[in-house]
């Protein structure tokens, strides 16, 4: 799934199923912000281990509040600038 969060946003405004979905309404709106493709029944903290991209070193890094709060920069992921790809 493609997860689009505009530019001063804590909330994703957009969920698609397909790149150009996402593409194309980003583009109809000239919106700002980043489009992450994320995985499916599984959160990015799972998956991050799962495709070795983190790994745990520290004992925090096992807690909810830690988990809850992850990112990881190795999701596919994509810059838009008054809807255009940058």
């Amino acid at each position: 799934m493609y997860v689009f969060i505009g530019e001063g946003s804590n909330f994703p405004s957009g969920i698609f199923t397909t790149l150009e979905n996402a593409k194309e309404w980003i583009d109809k709106y000239s919106l700002n912000g980043i489009l992450n493709k994320y995985p499916i029944d599984m959160g990015v903290y799972d998956w991050a281990i799962k495709e070795d991209f983190f790994t745990i070193k520290n004992e925090y890094q096992k807690e909810s509040k830690f988990i809850q709060r992850f990112i990881c920069a190795s999701m596919e992921h994509f810059h838009f600038e008054d809807g255009s790809l940058k």
